[in-house]
């Protein structure tokens, strides 16, 4: 239950939140919006209010706003290509366009930096305490073979003495996969051993790096956040994600990273799921992160998405002239196939990552 749930705050709110962008840039910029769809055709429920059809389709993918003189996700080939109807796509000015066409990803980030700010507002600021003191020690690490336990003080690595948290993983990371000497205190006792370190990768200056962990946490120090705080960690945590995702996705094209990392809807159902047994903080703290993915994902210059579209628009704003209706459902045949494509490549993920277990 808590995963159906989790499945549809997730992917029902960021699909929801995304169309909304497009449909409120689309009124203010005064088009006609024919269809509101959450879901990719067929269409399965439907009804409409004013000019406007609100619809749930059966792909659960994704969801599209079509305006009148559109060639979109909805495959419809009635353009209109004049500029006699005020309400009509080809009526606007580039920026107009352009603005119709990335609301959805504005909206998305919007969705996560609003998220992240009430989560820090509600929750409070929570910071780490400088002091090499271990809070938790985490199992199956080589912390934990070694003998440390919650409370103990680190004294030394590699026979430097360390007075704070920050200095100590410095020296720490700089062995991933390799021997290190610790010495450390609990209460009146010294202890010290050499630790096999594991391997992990973090973001560090817009790449993954590879660094050396014994799986220790510090403590941490709880404080209320004023809203200046709350703000300013939710353009802190949007441009965080933002940030990781560009990394993680330019890591993959370019081999540093195996595509089999990239994952899809079963991964985020599953990840959703573990969300929401953890509370809705959580749940909702996964779902920003979700919203941030997707806002970057549309925005590539990738036909059929938001970024396509775009790509299309500039085109068009320079030549001053559209492309013709069959080069633009061309390029969506072109785009629709690529994100097939991609579809199946993270299903495949997915389901193997599941038998795997």
């Amino acid at each position: 239950m808590m995963t159906i749930i989790g499945i549809a705050v997730v992917l029902g709110g960021i699909i929801f939140f995304h169309e909304l962008g497009h449909f409120v840039f689309a009124k203010l910029t005064g088009m006609r919006v024919e269809t509101f769809s959450i879901g990719f055709p067929p269409k399965i429920l439907k009804k409409k209010i004013g000019e406007t059809e609100y619809c749930i389709s059966a792909v659960p993918l994704g969801g599209y706003v079509k305006v009148t003189g559109v060639i979109d996700e909805s495959m419809d080939t009635e353009e209109v290509t004049t500029t006699d109807d005020p309400k009509s796509f080809s009526s606007k000015n580039t920026f107009q366009k352009a603005i119709f066409i990335t609301g959805g990803v504005i909206f998305n980030l919007v969705l996560a930096f609003l998220v992240f700010t009430i989560l820090t507002f509600s929750q409070g600021i929570v910071e780490p305490d400088s002091a090499p003191v271990l809070n938790q020690v985490l199992d199956d690490y080589p912390a934990a073979a070694a003998g440390m336990q919650s409370g103990d003080r680190i004294l030394e690595v590699n026979n430097i003495k360390v007075s704070d948290w920050t200095s100590m993983t410095e020296i720490i990371h700089k062995y991933p996969n390799d021997t290190i000497f610790v010495k450390w205190q609990r209460e009146t006792e010294i202890f010290s051993a050499k630790i096999l370190t594991v391997s992990n990768k973090i973001l560090s200056d817009n790449k993954f790096k590879e660094v050396g962990m014994i799986g220790i946490n510090c403590n941490y120090i709880e404080r209320k956040a004023t809203l200046g705080d709350a703000i300013g960690n939710g353009f802190g945590q949007t441009y965080y994600w933002i940030k990781l995702t560009y990394v993680s996705l330019k890591s993959v094209l370019t081999g540093a990273e195996s595509v089999k990392n990239l994952g899809g809807p079963i991964m985020i159902a599953k990840l959703a799921g573990e969300s929401a047994k953890s509370g809705f903080a959580t749940l909702f703290g996964f779902m920003a992160i979700i919203s941030v993915n997707l806002a970057f994902v549309n925005i590539l210059p990738i036909p059929a998405l938001d970024g396509g579209h775009l790509i299309v628009i500039l085109i068009e704003g320079i030549i001053r002239k559209p492309l013709s209706i069959n080069t633009k459902i061309r390029i969506q045949q072109v785009g629709l196939a690529i994100i097939l494509l991609l579809t199946v490549l993270v299903f495949y993920n997915d389901i193997a990552r599941w038998i795997a277990g």
